[in-house]
């Protein structure tokens, strides 16, 4: 962490991630958060432009539909623009391609603020489609130019903060979204294009910061400009080592265009490193942080805190996430990658058996409700100090420079299409299951942590050719030992 500090202060590192995080994960957390305060105001909207267009009241399921259409669009929108990834990245590079994408903010942010004059809804759902898109598109880039620009032995600290800004980005639309601020009828339009503002600082001050150099110097053969670009974001030096890390990936790619997704489906090689990025990624979206969310308010009203406080207490809860993924940043370089994945998961699992005890016995005791509220913010604080921070950098290293874009476009996928499809499945495992559906959630966590306990390898300190070596090596169900016995025989 010292030595981190020391080169965030030599050069423009610190002020390079904070730009980058604006225009990246920052963005995708506060349109998450921020699109349930206004939901009251834009039905309101939607019931009044469809009585003025058809003249009558529309019915219920129609309202409902509509709105399900507007909250969904923006998951559609980051289906295409995660997958659009690798072809941005091959036309127009890491820092460009982040630049132009900011213009999707702007086209978005005049539809959005023109809809509620236009009296229309459909103008709405395009916005957020468009939104999404952009989203889509800043979550990937994000990670991979942070990725590409850290010497190897602070590329987890850095990465992490891709979490940070996340949590940071869900704070400020919780905030955002208060009635003192914008979450009033008259500014609702206004609202939900908050998070595009911080997108336009970030396309007005990139471009003082340099391209990537992992990409300048394995893709572009730029030896020079690679080593002018370390020095701009982490201070003087030679950056010997990290030169010639790079070079012998240069040279092992052997001058590899970079691969489609379905060569990278289909190359064994990799297989598992797809096979961690779906089982991660699902267990976090499945790992029970949307059923928090939907419990919290319930919880704490059951604990006594008064109505008019809980979301300030929520605002609490985003602060932990805040706090624990800044924590994850200083200690991922320290004691790797896998100790905090499997901790996190394994102390997530044993809370949500708890909090389904404490639910069902809330009317128990006087102290039960507060022992659930405790509980609530013990997950969030695991969840942000584990998975969370970790999924980030774990993405980026499991893959050399040629796989890398194609990942991040399969990544972007399995989010995505994880948000569609969860938006629309949960509600009803919710009616069905209520507070035991955190078993389930327990049984996701459990799963995830033996994962990374059993089968994923540490990539702490290594290069991606090691760490790719180290996955080709993981062996299950006994084939090593038949392997070693094949061998033995020829």
């Amino acid at each position: 962490m010292e030595s981190f500090l020391k080169q965030l202060v030599q050069g423009k590192g610190l002020l390079f991630i904070i730009i980058v995080g604006l225009g990246g994960s920052f963005q995708i957390g506060c349109h998450l958060t921020l699109i349930s305060s206004p939901y009251p105001f834009i039905n309101s909207f939607i019931n009044s432009t469809l009585t003025q267009r058809y003249g009558e009241a529309p019915r219920e399921d129609t309202l409902t539909l509509i709105w399900a259409t507007v909250v969904a669009f923006y998951s559609v929108g980051g289906i295409f623009g995660s997958t659009s990834v690798q072809f941005v990245l091959n036309h127009l590079g890491r820092k460009n391609a982040m630049i132009w994408n900011n213009v999707l903010n702007i086209v978005a942010v005049a539809i959005m603020i023109l809809s509620k004059a236009a009296g229309s809804f459909e103008m709405i759902i395009l916005s957020r489609f468009l939104f999404g898109v952009n989203s889509g598109l800043a979550g990937n880039l994000h990670c991979i130019y942070l990725g590409e620009s850290a010497p190897k032995k602070i590329r987890g600290t850095v990465s992490v903060t891709m979490a940070t800004f996340s949590a940071i980005g869900k704070l400020v639309g919780q905030i955002a979204g208060l009635s003192e601020i914008l979450g009033r009828e008259d500014l609702w339009h206004i609202l939900l294009c908050v998070p595009a503002f911080f997108g336009f600082v970030q396309m007005f001050t990139l471009p003082f910061f340099p391209e990537a150099p992992v990409y300048l110097l394995i893709e572009k053969g730029k030896i020079e400009e690679c080593k002018k670009g370390l020095q701009c974001l982490w201070g003087p030096g030679d950056y010997k080592l990290e030169i010639e890390e790079m070079q012998e990936e240069q040279a092992a790619l052997k001058g590899q265009c970079n691969k489609s997704m379905l060569e990278l489906l289909t190359d064994s090689n990799i297989r598992w490193q797809c096979i961690s990025l779906v089982v991660l990624y699902e267990a976090i979206q499945f790992c029970g942080i949307s059923g928090i969310s939907v419990f919290a308010y319930s919880i704490f009203q059951e604990a006594g805190i008064p109505e008019d406080k809980i979301r300030y207490v929520t605002l609490g809860v985003g602060a932990s996430e805040i706090l624990t993924s800044i924590t994850c940043s200083i200690m991922i370089d320290r004691v790797g990658r896998r100790v905090l994945l499997w901790g996190g998961f394994g102390i997530m699992a044993a809370i949500m058996v708890l909090l389904t005890i404490t639910l069902q016995l809330k009317d128990y005791d006087l102290w039960v409700p507060y022992t659930s509220v405790c509980l609530v913010f013990l997950f969030v604080i695991s969840y942000g100090g584990g998975p969370a921070g970790v999924s980030v950098p774990l993405s980026y290293e499991m893959f050399v420079q040629s796989y890398r874009s194609a990942a991040f476009m399969f990544l972007g996928l399995i989010i995505w299409a994880g948000f569609t499809v969860f938006g629309f499945l949960f509600p009803f495992l919710l009616n069905t299951m209520k507070s035991f559906s955190f078993l389930m959630f327990s049984c996701v966590c459990l799963a995830a942590s033996l994962y990374a306990v059993f089968i994923l390898p540490e990539t702490k300190s290594k290069t991606p050719l090691e760490i790719a070596e180290d996955f080709r090596n993981i062996r299950v169900c006994g084939s090593a030992i038949e392997e070693k016995c094949l061998e033995t025989k020829l």
